[in-house]
């Protein structure tokens, strides 16, 4: 005979558990925007980390105190997550660049802030350079199959291309570079100074990603950059376009690797 487990005998769901799992419901239905943007938030932390096959939707579940049911109704499966956050970081990257305030400057100085932009950038989103990195050991397959990515990319070379035209023809720049070269060298420096770090450091020790060393290395890499664009009446004035000189000049006993231009 079967025996009928009385309702006294079931454990107790706790009020407090009921009443939160009650309110994430409102939540849910109040606001799926931002429950949507913080789903993918914690995803680009736990890719940036695991990659791709290493992520747990169980995990990104909890965290945000979702469930999986919710995320795949919201993004379809794991991949479909994955890529709505790869593109939702270069869209904040290429968003981030689009508000940048060019008016009132000349070619040079705006290409300069760009450089100072996608420096800095990169150096506050460290998992949007670790999302890229893991996405490259996969030959990239996922991003080159997103349009979204391929169109927010293109209108980063337009940006440059457009202020490297207007020095060329003001004579500030060197004719004959392709945008996308030199979209690819700022790219370049600002990544590797991030993706490389600990790599970098255990080798080389730590004095570049100091505070102090990546001061000096933005100004670097935007003295490099700016370098490599000028016109060759131009070169000889480039100090004027680096973004803060030392006030002092270091001595020998500092052993600066870059001492200000004069």
């Amino acid at each position: 005979m079967l025996s009928v487990e009385s309702s006294a005998s079931r454990p107790l769901v706790p009020r407090e558990a009921v009443l939160e799992k009650e309110a994430r419901k409102t939540h849910w239905k109040q606001d799926p925007e931002s429950v949507k943007a913080d789903i993918l938030q914690v995803a680009v932390s736990e890719f940036s980390v695991k990659g791709l096959s290493g992520t747990r939707i169980d995990e990104i579940a909890r965290r945000t105190a979702t469930s999986k049911r919710m995320i795949y109704y919201y993004f379809g499966d794991k991949l479909g997550l994955y890529r709505e956050a790869l593109e939702s970081e270069y869209r904040r990257a290429r968003e981030g660049e689009g508000e940048i305030d060019f008016s009132g400057l000349d070619p040079v100085d705006a290409l300069r802030r760009l450089v100072e932009f996608t420096f800095d950038f990169h150096r506050e989103h460290p998992d949007f350079v670790a999302m890229i990195a893991h996405e490259n050991t996969q030959d990239a397959v996922h991003l080159a199959q997103s349009e979204a990515i391929r169109k927010l990319n293109q209108g980063a070379v337009k940006q440059v291309g457009e202020i490297y035209a207007e020095g060329v023809r003001r004579g500030h720049f060197r004719p004959g570079l392709e945008p996308v070269r030199l979209h690819w060298t700022i790219s370049a420096l600002c990544f590797y100074n991030v993706s490389n770090r600990h790599s970098f450091s255990a080798g080389f020790g730590d004095t570049i990603h100091s505070e102090a060393g990546q001061e000096e290395h933005r100004r670097f890499v935007v003295d490099l950059v700016m370098r490599a664009v000028m016109s060759n009446s131009q070169s000889a004035e480039i100090s004027r376009f680096v973004s803060q000189e030392r006030e002092e000049p270091c001595s020998p006993a500092d052993k600066c690797p870059h001492p200000p231009l004069r």
